[in-house]
């Protein structure tokens, strides 16, 4: 009886997880539903975001150990700290300029070339991305706090221990994410489901060419659509450097949210939410039952060895679309 507490009070830690690997997967579902290119960069946009929030928080001077260096000085900060609701706010107005110059000077260049190309475009812009927040805010750990309530949920403890007799840890920043990311799909699924723009995106994911001949602007799309994964990279590194810190390891989260779209689909907004719950529940579960079993750290390679799975029965995933192509 003691074991089947412990492994729900597992299980709802894993949809707490597996939420957390859905709001990056979001990203990547956004970029492949308007292009048809598997963003590499999407994990190095949250790590980006989430380096560039605490420092205009922290009022710290961008580019400070380059002036340093170079003029002789000794500037860090301006003096001044900005609230959180206004660095958020001043944070995606850097994401939509970020999209915009993605757009400008990769993306335009790129019109009608193989997927491939465009998917070399983002691991090159992955580590120049990666190199600039290291050049502009620094390489070290940065604590980051918007205010979200973080530890043990006392409520949750205490109903549980009333009905089980174990109070179960859960911590309300995962709370917090869940509702988030439940909010970000609903509106995702709408805006791509019922709005001029949404159709207009899928449009250019199938066809570049067709989409220009029939008015649609492809800039436009690219910079509205790298502009969103922006955003949602914004509340993925928000949720992800309160809950671990700002450090250069964020950007590997993408890699998690790999397995995450292989379940879910590479095409589908709630496949991305529906994949990251399995992977978070599957990996946590799997750890406490099976773990102890083969020497533990299954945690590290479960999700591989499901994604590795689907591509053999379900390429397409559990919501993607399946692609037939006659010869």
């Amino acid at each position: 009886m003691d074991q089947m507490i412990f492994a729900a009070e597992i299980f709802l830690n894993g949809l707490m997880t597996g939420v957390m690997y859905a709001l990056v997967a979001l990203g990547f579902v956004l970029i492949f539903k308007a292009s048809g290119v598997f963003n590499y960069a999407q994990g190095v946009l949250a790590l980006f975001a989430a380096l560039t929030l605490v420092g205009i928080q922290q009022g710290q001077v961008p580019f400070a150990h380059m002036i340093n260096a170079v003029f002789g000085t000794h500037v860090e900060h301006f003096g001044w700290t900005v609230p959180s609701v206004l660095a958020i706010i001043l944070t995606g107005a850097v994401m939509v300029l970020l999209a915009f110059l993605i757009e400008k000077l990769v993306l335009q260049h790129l019109v009608g070339q193989a997927p491939i190309i465009l998917f070399m475009a983002t691991i090159g812009l992955a580590y120049f991305l990666e190199g600039l927040g290291d050049v502009m805010w620094g390489a070290n750990i940065k604590n980051l706090d918007v205010g979200l309530p973080q530890g043990i949920s006392e409520s949750i403890e205490g109903v549980t221990a009333n009905w089980f007799g174990y109070g179960f840890f859960i911590d309300r920043l995962d709370i917090w994410a869940t509702v988030i990311a439940a909010l970000l799909v609903a509106a995702l699924v709408a805006f791509a489901q019922y709005t001029k723009q949404g159709r207009a995106m899928r449009a250019v994911a199938d066809d570049h060419q067709a989409a220009l001949s029939v008015g649609i602007s492809l800039r436009f799309i690219w910079v509205m659509v790298w502009s969103i994964a922006g955003f949602v990279a914004l509340v993925a590194g928000i949720m992800w450097g309160t809950k671990s810190g700002v450090q250069f390891s964020l950007s590997l989260i993408a890699l998690k949210a790999l397995p995450v779209l292989m379940l879910g689909g590479f095409t589908s907004i709630p496949g991305a939410i529906v994949g990251g719950l399995i992977i978070g529940v599957g990996e946590k579960l799997f750890e406490f039952f099976i773990g102890p079993m083969v020497g533990g750290a299954t945690e590290n390679w479960f999700a591989y060895v499901l994604a590795l799975l689907f591509l053999v029965f379900r390429p397409q995933g559990l919501f993607g679309e399946r692609i037939i192509e006659r010869v």
